[in-house]
Order: structure tokens, then C-alpha cells, then sequence
């Protein structure tokens, strides 16, 4: 075993031991049926030190890296896929100011100190219909005389929703007609103003809680805003942290739920038998196939993100190839938990079809990647220009 992997396992001992994974996997489907949170796996977690793993280590946290919390990701999400997603949005945002700090930039330092004395981020980004996601907001930010802002808007599939006491959020100051900026910032949940919507019953990822944030002119004070930039494409590093974390660490959740698909998949052909080969399915040809292929597919995605993960903790500089890295990372990992958790219903057979089956909360939980922003039809055209245009 190489020092990389033997650290790899000393971290998963640490703060996922096996016991800890078996008991979150085992809450897993009561959370799913009764569309629950997950308040259980979240206080194991805490005292486990799991929310403080980005914290750096002169702020009195373990500071790991990106690439060994997309490790710890992909195993979390083996476990119980919604409950790796919605502690993702957490990790998110504290893994965005230890990203700036690596580079220089301290002015989010307060997140660090935040996150140690117990509070919960969330990921406050995505809105109805505004496919600009970080470049763009349909939230009105209107400045105050102290330097504040007053945010008006809604706020989708905000995770963590029952119990997120900062929220990361953008809004649109249009005050300067000739000059309009995205304001970036972090909410209190005990602003006048921020309502959290109780709507939540949806096809899967269940326990994550994910509901929307309505903001009715909710107070950022001056001290939480982050960045005043440009809308469109304005290059910057908070953006970049955002936008690099999010994607890498979502790709993290889809990557151990793809992985896990693949292993109930092999214990459904193991279990089943055929009557006409007299033998377990396993051994039958065609099974074989559709699980190889299965296999196949997903083992580029653990590839790709530990490649990702490991340059940008060593400050590669990509430049203009960083969000096509990002973004593929992504959509490669969700199009194999989809495709692995499709085997894998096959694979069990009927029981699959099931709703208290795992390759069935599998298959489901799957599906929420292609809500992920962006979709593959909006990545497209950036896929395409970074070949064609000059």
C-alpha cells in the first residue's frame, strides 16, 4: 500500500469507521420511507468531527484536502447517498474558504470559525429558471446604508434545509443601472426575512431535505459580504472555489453511489439463480456482460476525480481547461450512478422493483443528478467552443 492510500485509510478509520458506515446504511431506508431527515447520521457525524475535516489547521481544524474529502465522500455516499449529498452542501462552502486561503486570499476566514463553533452551512446558489446559476441571479440585492444588502428571492434545493444556520446566497444589485454587480455573501438563519419553505416529497435523495429558501428582503450584514463582481463570465476566485468544490464533491456522492450500485448488483447475480442454465446467475453470460459494462463505465469516474481533486490541492493551473474538467467530472459520475443503479435493479430481479429495495432507493437517489447544475445540454456549447473557437 502506497503512504497515499495508507492515509486515505487512516482518514476513513478515523472519522467513517466501519461501524459508523454500517449504521448510517442501516437508517438509510427508514429515512427514504419516511421522508425523514437525516438527524441521526448528522449528530454521529458531528461528534465524529466529520463538518470540521476542511477546517485548517490554524484555525484548530485537521485541514484535509479536497482530494481526500472526495475520498471520504464516495464512501459516505456507499453508505446512504442523501445523507453524503446534503453534508456535501456543508463541506461546500467551508471547502470554498479553505480553497481561497491556499491562495492567498483570508477574507472568509470567518467560515472557519463558524464552522467550529457548530454551525451549518448550506448552498443557497440555485434558482427557478436562471440557467446563468453563479453568473446570474434573479435575487434582488438592494445595498443599505451600512454596507448590507437586502436579498429578495428564492433559493431552490437548498439542503440542510431543517437545520442550516449560515447560507451561502447571490442576489443582483441593480441600484447603478450603468453598472450592475452579483453580490456574494453568507446569511443568518434568524434574519427577518428568510422563510424555509416545509414543501419537500420528492422522487429520491429524500433525507437530504433539500427544500427552497424564500428570501422577502432578508439582511446580509456588511461583514458577510463576500465579493461585488460583474455579472456574465468575470473570472474570480470565489466563483472558481465555488464552482470547482461543488461540482468535484457532487461527482464525490454519485461516485460511491455508483460504486454501491455495483455491489448489489453482484449480490443480486449472485443470489438469483436460472432455471434454464442451472446456475446461478452469475455464471450466466449476458448477466456477466451487463455488469462488466456497468463496471466499466464507472471505473473512469473514481479515475477522473482523484486526477481533478489532486491538482487543484496542488494548485495546478488549468486556466481556461478547469471548467470543462469540472463539469465533465461531474456529469461522467452521474451518468454512471444512473447507469450502475439501472444494472443494478436489473440484477436483483423483481425484488428490485420494490420500494424498500436498495438497487430501487439506488435507482431513484440516481436520478437527482441530472438536476445538478449545469445539465448536460447547458454544458454543451462549452464542451464544443473549447475544440472550435478560437
Amino acid at each position: 500500500m502506497t503512504d497515499r492510500e495508507t492515509r486515505h485509510a487512516e482518514l476513513a478509520a478515523r472519522y467513517l469507521p466501519d461501524e459508523l458506515i454500517e449504521r448510517i446504511r442501516g437508517r438509510a431506508a427508514d429515512y427514504d420511507r419516511e421522508n425523514r431527515f437525516f438527524e441521526e447520521d448528522l449528530a454521529e457525524l458531528r461528534a465524529q468531527g466529520y463538518l470540521t475535516v476542511f477546517v485548517p489547521q490554524e484555525f484548530g481544524g485537521p485541514g484535509l484536502t479536497l482530494n481526500e474529502v472526495s475520498r471520504l465522500q464516495q464512501r459516505l455516499a456507499g453508505a446512504a447517498p442523501a445523507t453524503a449529498l446534503a453534508i456535501n452542501m456543508h463541506l461546500m462552502c467551508v471547502g470554498v474558504a479553505s480553497a481561497m486561503l491556499a491562495r492567498g486570499d483570508r477574507s472568509l476566514a470567518h467560515v472557519f470559525d463558524d464552522a467550529m463553533a457548530g454551525e451549518i452551512f448550506a448552498f443557497g446558489i440555485s434558482e427557478p429558471a436562471n440557467d446563468w446559476v453563479l453568473q446570474g441571479s434573479n435575487t434582488e440585492a438592494v445595498p443599505q446604508p451600512d454596507g448590507g444588502y437586502l436579498l429578495s428571492g428564492v433559493k431552490i434545493f437548498t439542503s440542510l434545509s431543517p437545520v442550516w444556520t449560515r447560507l451561502i446566497v447571490h442576489g443582483l444589485d441593480e441600484s447603478d443601472p450603468e453598472e450592475p454587480r452579483l453580490v456574494y455573501g453568507f446569511l443568518d438563519r434568524d434574519a427577518d426575512g428568510v422563510v424555509v419553505s416545509d414543501d419537500w416529497d420528492v422522487l429520491g435523495m429524500r433525507a437530504s431535505h433539500s427544500r427552497a429558501t424564500i428570501l422577502r428582503e432578508a439582511w446580509m450584514r456588511p461583514e458577510r459580504v463576500a465579493r461585488r463582481i460583474a455579472p456574465g463570465r468575470t473570472p474570480d476566485l470565489l466563483t472558481f472555489a465555488i464552482t470547482s468544490n461543488f461540482q468535484l464533491l457532487v461527482a464525490s456522492v454519485y461516485a460511491g453511489l455508483a460504486a454501491r450500485a455495483l455491489e448489489v448488483a453482484a449480490e443480486g447475480l449472485r443470489r438469483r439463480r436460472s432455471a434454464k442454465a442451472g446456475a446461478p446467475l452469475s455464471e450466466v453470460p449476458e448477466f456477466r456482460a451487463r455488469l462488466a459494462d456497468a463496471h466499466l463505465d464507472y471505473l473512469a469516474v473514481p479515475a477522473q476525480l482523484e486526477a481533478h481533486t489532486r491538482d487543484f490541492d496542488e494548485l495546478v493551473d488549468h486556466g481556461a481547461g478547469w471548467p470543462v474538467r469540472l463539469v465533465s467530472a461531474r456529469l461522467n459520475a452521474g451518468a454512471a450512478a444512473r447507469g450502475s443503479a439501472e444494472v443494478a435493479l436489473v440484477c436483483a430481479g423483481g425484488a428490485g422493483f420494490n420500494v424498500e429495495h436498495e438497487a430501487g432507493r439506488l435507482h431513484r437517489d440516481a436520478a437527482a443528478s441530472l438536476f445538478h447544475p449545469p445539465s448536460a445540454d447547458a454544458a454543451r456549447p462549452m464542451f464544443a467552443a473549447a475544440l472550435l473557437d478560437d
